[in-house]
């Protein structure tokens, strides 16, 4: 009499530990985009920031000295007068600066390198001020008339980094390797930066400067992303377009500062996000659209490493994916039985 089969194994049976699992995730996942997102914002605040201090040393040195009292606030930096300062402005080594003149303080601000940093100096220029005492403010180097509080721009950081996650992705699921995904994600930054400077430099008008450096650098940005994501998706499979997709928009875009500022950020979250494309990328994108590339050494040099790595880890993710085949052949065929 035959040995009835096995019942089969009840499948309820392993959903416990998978339901649990989720339940703790989930709460895990909100708890950390709480954390990135809302703590930042929270804790807005100068860090350090540069200042520029501008004037003869007599009447300077009690400015700078008031402004030192806040301490941890600013970084003081003691120029000879208001067309250093506004050199230095220009350069990027400071967000404004205060000139001390017969009639009292003179502020010097830089909207496009921040409008919300411009509005703190203000502020705290005028309260340290005497009192009845009117400060007169220039904007040496302004925002876009047609973004003036920089809103557009810090909006920009975001669907960048979800259009990078999203090429990675697509290169990874659509089984591209090796140089032809290098390829695909080469030719897909290019056309998003053609795509995203016509947008917001031809027809929004929120970017002001070199028409093809502006497009170049959001190409870059987006190359950065999206070789990343494919990168660790050809080394670690599906489950590294999550890595990828954890590191770049939950972390990456929080962090950037673009919408405030790097320096106003709480420690070291301001200098974390500046070593991340997205905040690389928008950091660059403000020193080529409205600073004639001043400060642009150190983002570009950012976003190239990244996209180094993320080529390499595609190319060797291809590497691995061939020799695993050769590798399992000869044990295959060692395992075989003959038929008969």
């Amino acid at each position: 009499m035959p040995t009835p089969p096995p019942p089969p194994p009840d499948s309820r049976s392993g959903q416990g530990p998978r339901i649990a699992m989720v339940a703790a995730l989930v709460p895990a996942l909100v708890a950390l985009a709480l954390w990135a997102f809302a703590w930042p914002a929270a804790r807005t605040a100068p860090r350090d920031l540069p200042l520029g201090v501008a004037g003869p040393a007599a009447a300077a040195e009690p400015v700078a000295q008031r402004l030192e009292q806040r301490e941890g606030a600013f970084e003081v930096h003691r120029y000879a007068d208001e067309a250093a300062a506004r050199s230095a402005i220009e350069g990027r080594t400071v967000y404004g600066a205060v000139v001390a003149t017969p009639k009292g303080p003179k502020l010097l601000t830089a909207t496009a390198a921040s409008p919300v940093v411009a509005q703190l100096l203000e502020q705290a220029v005028r309260e340290q001020a005497p009192e009845g005492t009117r400060v007169p403010t220039v904007d040496v180097v302004p925002a876009p008339e047609a973004d003036p509080r920089g809103s557009a721009l810090g909006s920009s950081v975001l669907p960048l980094a979800i259009t990078g996650v999203a090429a990675g992705a697509l290169v990874t699921l659509g089984g591209l390797r090796g140089l032809r995904a290098a390829g695909a994600l080469v030719l897909a930054a290019g056309l998003v930066g053609v795509v995203a400077a016509a947008l917001t430099h031809s027809w929004l008008g929120i970017l002001t400067g070199n028409w093809w450096a502006e497009a170049g650098v959001l190409g870059l940005s987006t190359l950065a992303v999206s070789a990343t994501v494919a990168g660790i998706g050809a080394l670690l499979g599906p489950a590294g377009i999550g890595v990828g997709a954890l590191l770049m928009v939950l972390l990456g875009n929080p962090f950037s500062g673009v919408t405030s500022a790097p320096r106003l950020l709480p420690e070291p979250i301001g200098v974390i996000g500046q070593l991340l494309p997205p905040g690389a990328g928008g950091t660059l994108l403000r020193s080529v659209s409205f600073f004639d590339g001043a400060q642009a050494a150190a983002p570009a040099l950012t976003l190239g490493i990244w996209t180094m790595l993320g080529l390499t880890g595609v190319l060797l993710g291809a590497r691995r994916g061939r020799r695993a085949p050769a590798s399992e052949e000869p044990s295959a065929v060692r395992d075989a039985a003959p038929v008969g």
